[in-house]
């Protein structure tokens, strides 16, 4: 948990899997925490599989954004000046009944139940992901800081923003420890 009063921002980073059946309660707990601290809106950054995107996901930026209808409210207009584009949905049976259109976010984790959930109790959330393949997800992560940048204006936006991030400590090992020079 990271917070910066300044801001008024705090910042969950859920990094590890969930236990299975633990997922639907940790959303409800997490939901009721943000409702009982009041939390004016949540901004929940994360991603989806590049590979299962539709052909219509294929167009365009790997970015998406889904706003709950209470934010829709307040800023749906800014994401279009914006010309962000939502996230789609896709055919609930392609092929067979290409007309009943569902939210779909293979390899987003608890994002779809977030998402839901968010909208029936009514909270401010807006969702901003990236289409990401496996392997190093740094560069995914400093374009999708860098499009909530674009919407929140956390920092000034120079030419390049990327270098004004702090990457956290733990990415210096994300892939182990480098190969040991006895070895060459």
């Amino acid at each position: 948990v990271y917070s910066l009063p300044s801001k008024k921002l705090v910042v969950l980073q859920i990094r590890s899997p969930f236990i299975k059946n633990k997922y639907r309660p940790f959303c409800q707990t997490l939901l009721s925490w943000v409702k009982n601290s009041k939390c004016a809106r949540v901004v929940l950054l994360s991603s989806s599989h590049a590979y299962q995107r539709d052909d219509e996901q294929l167009l365009g930026t790997p970015l998406r954004y889904l706003l709950t209808p209470d934010l829709e409210k307040a800023v749906g207009g800014l994401m279009q000046e914006l010309n962000w584009k939502e996230m789609e949905k896709v055919a609930a049976y392609p092929g067979i009944n290409d007309t009943e259109k569902v939210l779909h976010i293979p390899g987003g984790g608890i994002t779809k139940l977030l998402f839901t959930e968010s909208c029936s109790e009514g909270i401010q959330m807006a969702v901003l992901l990236k289409f990401c393949s496996e392997g190093d997800n740094i560069p995914d992560a400093f374009a999708l800081v860098n499009y909530l940048n674009e919407w929140l204006q956390l920092i000034k936006s120079d030419v390049n923003i990327s270098t004004q991030w702090k990457m956290p400590s733990s990415w210096r090992l994300l892939f182990g420890n480098g190969l040991p020079p006895a070895l060459f």
